[in-house]
């Protein structure tokens, strides 16, 4: 029974070290697909969900926050894990947990089991996305064929976000809440046993024990900050919002101490101290934090301004999204001609036109004006992220790679979080004063409108008459100036990217170690902690659509203006 089931694994193993790269990539894109799909599905059942389980205001908000506060929290944790025991096997227990969560959501009867199932989806989560990144980091050594794959990935992750809402919508149509959850039940029953057959395993240097400890101790910190920064975000300043965050930062200093004397490390924290790595960490952060407040402000303006439905507001922002996938396909061959020093400063800098340009729109729709916004913001934007993820996926060693793509996951959680908070008080900041003299309008109610436009609109219509009226003109009219305000910040802090970004090497390095073993297959993965030949001199295939003429560098240099080694 033993030498069956040996063989049956060595079999299976062969297979997956055998099989197209870019059907792995397929695998890897459906994984990722499922986990960005449902970051976003359950926001249009919201108020399905309510009506039917009858949350309170805080088990309402744990249904909606507990996904990305769990999954935010566990990827380091899952990261490095899989760097020791295996990314496939962590890859596949996720498949199985998203898949069991999905059920548990799908079919939970009350407000509790639902906040049990989200937090158990974003375990899974946390299991799946940095695996994807670390195995396509060993299925595509050679750097321009691995630029091609993240392309793709990021703009199957565009996709997600935005099918998202647009699934929810469609099966709130026709079936009950649940079938949100319900619909990433047949996708797991397929993706597990395809991904059990074609992807390969890999680890990295499994010397010394995992450290347990650092690991639950990161996942506290974040945990605890994400947290508190969710909630500075939400405008709560109580000791409920500080607390958290003060933990958070105490636990993720002795985290990072703990590492730093340990011979055997849960994070290789040297790496920050590549130029090229912490620069793209640093930007991924710096995108974030400058344009996620302000999707949710745009967001409001197009509904409560414009007074747009909530369909013909997803509608405007498809472009945006296409614009992305556009991006992500074309950065591969965007990458290899300017340089990650030249398209992450450029894509910072096309963003913060994109941003400026917004600055023209007023209270009345301009159609044009948005479509070209939304089409550059989208763009720019995808244009730094890849640029950036790819830098840093490069720049760390194999062996860490699923610990790397941890770090640039929670950089994205993290910029995001901070974001909505910072550009949330700074669009609060221009928006309220213009509502304190509204002329007849009594000061209780001009202080209740100044909390936010939607219940501004709510006062407004409960005052009536010419008070009313001039309190809603009032409020649009302060909304708008708010909204002036934060993009002008939101510009800022791009070209603070785009300087940022000049500490990034000006060429893409393409080594000869990296260079795939064949044409077609993905190579067999090296044994734990073994390392790779020296000498060996393999001519990379070109990747499709990117030229037919093998780049050949000398296998040492220095990065330009790093001098770090690559």
């Amino acid at each position: 029974m033993s030498g069956t089931t040996t063989a049956a694994a060595l079999r299976r193993r062969a297979a997956g070290a055998g099989a197209n790269r870019w059907v792995v990539l397929v695998v890897l894109c459906v994984s990722l697909l499922l986990v960005a799909v449902d970051a976003t599905v359950l926001h249009v059942a919201v108020p399905a969900v309510t009506e039917d389980l009858k949350p309170g205001a805080v088990e309402l908000l744990w249904i909606v926050d507990a996904y990305p506060l769990v999954c935010a929290s566990l990827l380091i944790l899952f990261g490095t894990l899989g760097d020791r025991v295996g990314r496939r096997r962590v890859l596949l227990l996720g498949y199985t947990l998203f898949g069991v969560a999905s059920a548990l959501a799908a079919f939970a009867d009350d407000a509790h089991l639902l906040i049990v199932a989200r937090a158990l989806l974003g375990v899974g989560g946390a299991m799946i996305m940095p695996a994807t990144l670390s195995i396509l980091r060993q299925v595509f050594p050679d750097r321009r064929e691995r630029a091609l794959a993240i392309g793709i990935w990021s703009a199957v992750a565009a996709v997600g976000a935005a099918v998202g809402p647009l699934l929810g919508g469609f099966l709130l149509e026709h079936f009950w809440w649940g079938s949100v959850f319900l619909v990433n039940i047949p996708l797991m029953l397929v993706s597990l046993p395809v991904g059990r057959i074609l992807l390969p395993e890999s680890k990295g240097d499994s010397d010394g024990p995992w450290d347990v400890v650092g690991a639950l101790t990161a996942a506290a910190g974040l945990f605890a900050v994400v947290l508190g920064v969710k909630r500075l975000g939400a405008g709560e300043l109580g000791a409920a919002t500080l607390l958290p965050l003060a933990a958070g930062v105490v636990l993720l200093v002795l985290f990072v101490r703990r590492q730093r004397r340990r011979e055997h490390p849960l994070l290789d924290l040297r790496m920050f101290s590549r130029p090229a790595f912490s620069t793209s960490v640093g930007c991924i952060v710096l995108a974030m934090l400058a344009l996620v407040g302000l999707e949710l402000i745009a967001a409001q303006y197009l509904q409560l301004v414009l007074g747009l439905s909530p369909l013909e507001t997803g509608l405007r922002l498809v472009p945006l999204t296409f614009a992305a996938m556009a991006a992500g396909l074309a950065g591969a061959r965007m990458l290899r001609r300017f340089g990650p020093r030249r398209m992450v400063s450029l894509g910072f800098c096309l963003t913060a036109g994109a941003v400026v340009l917004l600055t023209a729109m007023g209270g009345d729709d301009n159609a044009p004006l948005l479509l070209g916004g939304f089409v550059l913001l989208g763009f720019g934007l995808e244009t730094t992220l890849f640029g950036a993820y790819e830098s840093m996926l490069s720049e760390a060693p194999q062996d860490q790679a699923g610990g790397a793509a941890a770090i640039g996951e929670t950089s994205y959680q993290l910029g995001a979080g901070i974001g909505i908070a910072l550009l949330g008080s700074v669009m609060n900041a221009a928006y309220a004063p213009g509502l304190s003299q509204v002329p007849g309008v009594p000061a209780s109610a001009s202080a209740a409108a100044a909390h936010s436009l939607g219940e501004a609109y709510e006062v407004a219509a409960r005052l009536g008459g010419p008070a009313g009226e001039a309190l809603r003109l009032a409020a649009r009219h302060s909304f708008v100036h708010g909204l002036h305000v934060t993009l002008l910040v939101s510009a800022g802090l791009l070209l603070a990217g785009a300087a940022m970004a000049l500490r990034l090497p000006r060429l893409m390095h393409c080594d000869p170690e990296e260079t795939p073993s064949g044409p077609a297959s993905a190579p067999s993965p090296a044994p734990s902690g073994s390392a790779p030949a020296s000498g060996t001199t393999a001519e990379a295939s070109p990747a499709p659509g990117l030229g037919s003429t093998p780049m050949r560098m000398p296998a040492q240099r220095e990065s330009s203006g790093s001098g770090v080694k690559v």
